[in-house]
């Protein structure tokens, strides 16, 4: 199997769509971005080492959810978490859309029509 050459800029984007996405595995993001799990791995160790994060305090777990409560504060507290938890998500399409369109561009200037 050949080795594939990507950019720093890549690297960079899939670490930063891995670190920003609340409950994303390895498995999942490597996945979208159709790339090897290991290397998606490699990639955000190397990055973390770099910025000297640890491992144990470089992604908090994701919140699991309890059901409706009656305090009207408390709703408000979950409606609130569950805004964030929208944000988050939309943050990362943004950065996939952003990828998928640096690498359309790229291919695009590949192709010798």
């Amino acid at each position: 199997m050949a080795l594939k050459d990507y950019s720093d800029e890549f690297k960079a984007d899939a670490v930063a769509l891995y670190e920003s996405t609340p409950g994303a595995t390895y498995k999942s993001i490597a996945a979208d971005l159709g790339i090897n799990r290991a290397t998606l791995r490699e990639w955000v160790l190397r990055d973390r080492e770099r910025r000297g994060v640890t491992a144990a305090g470089a992604k908090p777990a994701a919140a699991h959810r309890a059901a409706a409560p009656a305090d009207p504060d408390e709703r408000v507290r979950q409606l609130e978490a569950r805004v964030a938890e929208l944000e988050a998500s939309e943050r990362k399409l943004a950065i996939e859309r952003d990828i998928l369109r640096k690498a359309a561009k790229y291919f695009a200037g590949e192709t010798n029509w």
